[in-house]
């Protein structure tokens, strides 16, 4: 009885290092989702960071701005969202030749469908740095989704073989029961500790894409506004 005792797992690594090869094979892919998962977490936080705060100081700069060339100059000192939307538009402007002609080149304007076609390649622009910035992070979604499933899996293995092993040893009592159930759970805490932080870093960075995306959108709509002071529509 002394011996049987001493082989009933005191502690959570216990009970992994004791566990059958199915649950061990469940808390290895779990290990993998979870380093994947934290890389993209301290990856896009930095980025995504860095994404925001540039945006931000655009704006900021952009309303003082007098005319469209200070702001591509502007867009390229700082470089990030700005830049490549400023640096798309520029590219529009250059090689369209404006529908509405006037006395001299500085005096001629762009049509309202030439502004529309405008608007139309800024808002395409705007989804592809979107698209861009989010690169991983649904992933974090993913994780946080098919890692309870794995675990519930483990879980579920790890019961059907306790079970087995009662019916195979002919013991119910609780000290028989305990082990192999708290060996199963095992594997739905391993999950729920990877899920849990993925869940959360991805509602978060969620919140800072749609920030970033709202703010370079109200950079097309500023551009396109100074374009008008400067009449070029």
């Amino acid at each position: 009885m002394f011996q049987a005792a001493q082989r009933i797992p005191s502690s959570p690594m216990e009970l992994v290092t004791s566990s059958t090869g199915a649950t061990k094979i469940v808390l290895a892919i779990l290990v993998v989702l979870s380093l994947l998962s934290w890389g993209i977490i301290f990856g896009k936080w930095y980025e995504l960071k860095k994404a925001l705060r540039i945006t931000r100081s655009f704006a900021d700069e952009f309303a003082g701005v007098p005319t469209v060339d200070r702001a591509s100059q502007l867009a390229r000192s700082i470089g990030g969202p700005p830049a490549t939307i400023m640096e798309r538009a520029m590219r529009f402007i250059a090689e369209t030749t404006p529908a509405l002609s006037g006395t001299t080149e500085r005096s001629a304007r762009f049509s309202s469908a030439q502004v529309e076609a405008l608007q139309l390649v800024l808002d395409a622009e705007t989804t592809s740095e979107r698209d861009r910035l989010g690169k991983w992070v649904t992933a974090l979604a993913t994780i946080g989704s098919v890692s309870p499933l794995i675990g519930l899996l483990g879980t579920v293995l790890g019961v059907i073989d306790a079970f087995v092993g009662i019916a195979s040893k002919g013991s119910g009592n609780i000290g028989a029961v305990a082990p192999g159930v708290a060996e199963a759970l095992i594997a739905t805490a391993a999950a729920l500790s990877v899920a849990i932080p993925a869940v959360f870093a991805y509602n978060i960075f969620a919140a800072r894409l749609n920030k970033i995306e709202g703010q370079v959108e109200s950079i097309g709509s500023e551009l396109i506004a100074l374009m008008v002071r400067e009449g070029m529509i």
